[in-house]
């Protein structure tokens, strides 16, 4: 029995080890990642290694869905996202990636582009936005939406208050963006991206309600319609004062923070990066991590956005079951620590146990060889 009780320890630390051995890759990865929790970069890192190790064709297969979709711009990404990772592409693919980035960016695209933004208000790339920008810089974007929704609004249509809200900020941000002779352009260019992002349906559904609770904080609607009533898009000046006597400036500091972090993902990971991020983001927390991922990764944000989701800016409902695989994997250092202490435990009583049987055997023989008389004595003594 005693050394049945042994045994059973030797196999459970044998098995501890096995069950160990198993869990340690994941539970390593996953303390790793929820270490990573707050850093959106090292995240994406860990989840990205983690992908192009199951499928390392991951890259090259994207590439070509997006060249199939004449999305230049998400195959030049995974292009940058390639060669930061050290994984080899085709020249031919290269080649082809290169040719369809200098079409999209050359004169004519962009010019056409350009004029498709300054008209409609809709911005799909880089140049169409700056069409967008230009339209918004010289107030007639602006006024044009802030006119067309106080009107809904006035006639009791359905109205866009979100769009009307960031149109009437975006005017405010405007006057400060020629006094500070640009400086708050890239807040001017999140509001125009965010704006855009709604009337084409690509704002993430909680950002979205975060966003049209706050726009509605802005604006002073009875005012705004008496502006509207007599303003007009041919009397700029004129209407703009107007409008700006209805914006309530000390309710509009979260829609400008929002704007500027759009802004610095649109700096760093190119308009369409910023869409992308409006259109998978749950409100102003997950625009400021995905501008801290796109101010360390550039280019390659698109491309990581694209496999990972939303997932390349926090764990969410994941945080559970990598917390679970620390947690096995404790559970199997216990029992192996568990395992080392009965294996000891044993060979210890065991060692004792032959110890005293020994020094008992040889009293047991000293005693056998003393002769009668001095034994008798020795009784007698004792």
């Amino acid at each position: 029995m005693k050394r049945a009780g042994l045994s059973l320890a030797v196999a459970g630390m044998v098995a501890t080890i096995a069950v160990g051995a198993a869990l340690w890759p994941h539970a390593r990865d996953a303390f790793a990642i929820l270490a990573a929790q707050d850093e959106p970069s090292e995240l994406a890192d860990l989840r990205i290694n983690s992908a192009l190790r199951n499928n390392p064709a991951l890259v090259a297969e994207n590439i070509e869905a997006a060249l199939a979709a004449g999305d230049a711009d998400l195959a030049g990404s995974f292009a940058e996202l390639a060669r930061d990772k050290n994984i080899a592409i085709s020249e031919a693919l290269s080649t082809r990636v290169n040719d369809a980035v200098t079409d999209a960016n050359s004169t004519s695209h962009f010019a056409k582009r350009f004029a498709v933004g300054l008209v409609t208000g809709n911005a799909e790339d880089v140049a169409s936005l700056s069409g967008t920008v230009a339209g918004d810089l010289f107030v007639f974007g602006d006024i044009r939406d802030v006119v067309r929704e106080s009107k809904h609004l006035a006639m009791g249509e359905d109205t866009d208050h979100l769009v009307l809200g960031l149109a009437t900020v975006g005017l405010a941000v405007t006057a400060a963006t020629y006094v500070s002779v640009g400086g708050a352009l890239p807040v001017r260019a999140g509001l125009t991206m965010v704006k855009d992002a709604r009337k084409v349906g690509r704002l993430g559904e909680g950002l979205m309600l975060w966003a049209g609770r706050s726009a509605r904080e802005v604006v002073d609607g009875p005012m705004l319609q008496k502006a509207v009533a007599s303003g007009s898009v041919l009397r700029p000046g004129a209407t703009v004062s107007a409008i700006k006597a209805a914006f309530r400036a000390e309710k509009a500091g979260a829609l400008v923070r929002l704007a500027k972090d759009v802004g610095r993902v649109g700096e760093k990971a190119g308009t369409r990066g910023a869409l992308d991020t409006l259109r998978i983001a749950e409100g102003p927390k997950d625009i400021a991590r995905a501008a801290r991922l796109a101010e360390s990764k550039g280019g390659q944000t698109r491309a990581i956005l694209k496999l990972l989701g939303r997932g390349a800016l926090l764990l969410a409902a994941g945080a559970f079951n990598l917390s679970l695989w620390v947690f096995s994997a404790l559970l199997a250092l216990f029992g192996f620590l568990s395992s080392i202490k009965a294996i000891t435990e044993r060979a210890t009583m065991a060692y004792l146990r032959r110890k005293k049987a020994r020094r008992q055997r040889e009293q047991a023989a000293a005693a056998a060889l003393l002769p009668g008389p001095a034994l008798a004595g020795a009784a007698t003594c004792g």
